[in-house]
């Protein structure tokens, strides 16, 4: 399998990783920075929506134990914050399923809110 493919089937799994609050997958919510794979090993560079996440233990554990049931492969997980999460980083299908879900357009709202201010 070349690393291409091999990156494509980590966001297949890393799409069926649900953050328990807003209820939408880590991967178009925009927590993952980046996905690099350095041999058999994938690493996944990560934040949280929040830095006081109470699951900031939980959900890199999920990730390295989805990847090993689902593909064989070992995941080294690196959280970083910075940059700080924003509801900008959700993907376009990340933010159809919180307007599905939730009636408005997160990206929007923010937006607005922050419209005109340093950030």
């Amino acid at each position: 399998m070349s690393r291409e493919e091999l990156v494509k089937k980590v966001i297949s799994v890393l799409e069926t990783i649900v953050d328990p609050e807003i209820g939408i997958d880590i991967y178009n919510l925009g927590m993952i920075y980046g996905i690099e794979v350095v041999g058999n090993k994938v690493k996944i560079k990560m934040t949280l929506t929040t830095p006081m996440c109470p699951l900031a233990n939980v959900i890199p554990y999920m990730i390295t134990e989805e990847l090993k049931s689902k593909l064989g492969v070992e995941a080294e997980i690196e959280l970083v914050y910075d940059p700080p999460w924003t509801p900008e980083r959700m993907t376009e299908k990340g933010r159809r399923m919180f307007k599905e879900k939730y009636g408005y357009d997160v990206v929007e709202a923010y937006r607005s809110m922050y419209r005109g201010q340093e950030q």
